[in-house]
């Protein structure tokens, strides 16, 4: 909505420009009227349509060309005001006043005007008949209103339809020559209908159009008043109610209707409720809502937005096939102005074994925008309309922004879902290899790949601890920690031309050794590799043991001591003092047994965490 409206009135002298003005304002026709009035304002808590009003008089006696000029700029709207018992100046009205505005405003952005026709009370006729054929030679025209000044006849009126003109205009909505709206429109309307549609069966069943009604109205329609509604539709338009609901073009036709009748307003509502401007394009600060996000931090999905995007998904994967075909895909994005999926998608997440994009695939997808570009994920969702169908404020109640990494560092913990792998190497060292195979891709599907279509980024599950955590890998600025992967292990290793050889350069850096990998096998690659970079990701601070084989921590310490003969010795002598080839069956079923059983292990246990804890002291 504006911030507030600026109503201009110009016309002949003495055609009662300022009497109009002084009569709205003391709701009594004036004793002496000044040659022009001073710009008024009225408070937007006395207006219908809540927005501040200004309201601007013109005096040719007292103002030049120039200031007329730079007035009709600033005009939202323009009254032309003639007297209706003075024929010259309703001729002024084509003659002079409309030529003069048109030639004095941007041809792209025309001013709405309405006709005035004052001191009705001194004729017994209207000058309607005259006006009519003006109206529709001039489609600026919005209306023509017939009043007095001096009864104070259709003055507050008049005011009305003139900020209503501004506010909710015809123009972009309808067009009088082709009595249809204009595609502009149409679009917006249709992707309105779109999004409400819920279930995305082509029709607004009983629950979805209450829910559109409260949502731009805010309140629901009775059962009698729709099945009015509908009872409408189906009189003017074929196939505009199906299966008791209400279609696209029973839709559009209603909105057809609000206008030819003058209800602009209901129109613009709905337009505006889902984040149109005045020329229907979808305001910045819808698609865009402010989200602070300070340095070291990271955006991810919460919960909500998980479940809108599924609710989305499911919508549309209509043979519940768990995945979206092209069509499936193409009607989903049918609500933006373009498509924001390129082919590089299919090699970024998980696809099925047509190449269509799974379910985790979607989540994944979604995921790695909110990641890179937030800005992105907040224009998207809102061609979803995710704020109108989750009743939000803004997209960006849907989004998450993490703490800063160092406090993760600090506590040892993270809240953290998706974590970042950089992956370096040189030219044919098998970085796409290794992204690829994430997505469960071997070496002979990945070949299938056309170079163009090739993505930078690999994105997919990992489960660590029995959660779910997404892992974004590319290609590039890292910190600790690191790992470093032997790739291609099915071929022959052959010489590093460096230093020292791989598991010396680990050893050098504290870094677990080199961890072989292929993807040059008939099944899917393994997730382990996956798996262990993200806990390392979740668990920065600590080493995954499991890796370990460099024979000087204190897992590998206290691994080589269990393993030590000494203490397969001690667990032997255990193990045949408690099942001893003597024991009889009776014996196993006696207290003496277990007792036996429960202190030997016990005793096996207390032994094996002191040795652990003493290593960890004297390291």
């Amino acid at each position: 909505m504006r911030k507030d409206v600026r109503i201009l009135l110009v016309g002949e002298p003495k055609v009662g420009k300022t009497s109009l003005i002084m009569s709205l304002v003391s709701e009594e026709f004036p004793d002496v009227v000044p040659y022009r009035a001073e710009e008024i304002t009225i408070p937007a808590d006395v207006t219908p349509e809540r927005v501040p009003t200004h309201i601007v008089d013109y005096s040719e006696a007292e103002q030049t060309d120039e200031q007329l000029f730079q007035e009709i700029s600033k005009a939202n709207v323009i009254c032309i005001v003639y007297s209706v018992n003075n024929k010259n100046s309703i001729e002024k009205v084509t003659s002079h006043w409309i030529p003069l505005i048109l030639d004095n405003t941007d041809k792209d952005s025309r001013v709405p005007l309405i006709l005035v026709g004052n001191k009705s009370d001194l004729v017994e006729h209207s000058s309607m008949e005259t006006i009519l054929p003006i109206m529709n030679e001039y489609t600026e025209i919005e209306t023509c209103v017939e009043c007095s000044a001096k009864n104070l006849k259709n003055i507050s009126e008049l005011f009305y339809y003139a900020q209503k003109a501004v506010l909710h205009p015809t123009g972009p909505l309808y067009c009088p020559e082709e009595k249809e709206m204009k595609p502009p429109c149409v679009r917006a309307l249709t992707r309105i209908f779109k999004v409400s549609d819920l279930d995305n069966d082509g029709s607004l069943n009983d629950n979805e159009l209450n829910f559109f009604q409260r949502t731009c109205f805010n309140a629901p329609l009775a059962h009698q008043a729709l099945e009015d509604v509908k009872n409408v539709v189906r009189k003017n338009v074929r196939d505009g109610v199906c299966d008791n609901g209400l279609t696209l073009k029973g839709f559009l036709f209603l909105h057809t209707l609000f206008i030819q009748r003058g209800r602009h307003e209901t129109t613009w509502t709905v337009l505006r409720r889902f984040g149109y401007d005045d020329d229907l394009d979808l305001h910045q600060d819808y698609l865009f809502p402010p989200l602070k996000i300070p340095p070291d931090c990271t955006t991810e999905l919460n919960h909500n937005a998980y479940l809108f995007l599924q609710s989305v998904f499911d919508k549309h994967d209509k043979d519940r096939d768990c995945a979206l075909s092209p069509d499936e895909l193409k009607d989903l994005f049918d609500v933006f102005p373009y498509m924001p999926w390129g082919p590089d998608v299919n090699n970024t997440v998980s696809t099925n074994d047509q190449g269509w994009i799974t379910y985790q695939g979607y989540l994944s997808q979604w995921t790695l925008t909110t990641y890179l570009d937030v800005q992105r994920c907040l224009e998207y969702l809102g061609y979803l309309g995710y704020s109108i169908v989750s009743e939000q404020e803004s997209q960006a109640a849907g989004i998450t922004v993490t703490r800063d990494k160092k406090i993760d560092l600090q506590k040892r913990q993270t809240q953290r879902s998706v974590f970042r792998c950089n992956v370096f190497g040189d030219s044919g060292s098998g970085k796409t290899g290794f992204l690829q195979a994430f997505l469960g891709r071997n070496l002979l599907r990945q070949n299938t790949v056309k170079e163009e279509h090739r993505s930078y980024y690999a994105i997919s599950t990992a489960y660590v601890y029995g959660q779910e955590k997404y892992l974004l890998q590319y290609f590039m600025d890292s910190k600790t920690p690191c790992m470093m992967l032997a790739a291609k292990s099915d071929l022959q290793e052959t010489r590093q031309l460096y230093g020292c050889t791989p598991l010396e350069f680990c050893r050098k850096h504290k870094m677990p050794p080199p961890q072989s990998f292929t993807c040059n096998e008939a099944a899917a690659p393994s997730k382990d590799i996956y798996i262990k970079l993200t806990t390392m990701a979740m668990h920065p601070h600590a080493r995954l043991r499991c890796m370990c084989t460099c024979n000087r921590c204190t897992f590998c310490l206290c691994q080589n001591f269990l393993n030590s003969e000494l203490v397969q010795s001690v667990k032997a002598k255990l193990y045949t003092a408690v099942f001893s080839r003597h024991m009889t069956q009776a014996d196993l079923k006696t207290s003496t047994f277990w007792l036996k059983a429960s202190v030997g292990a016990t005793v096996f246990a207390i032994l094996g965490l002191a040795m652990y804890r003493a290593l960890l002291k004297h390291r």
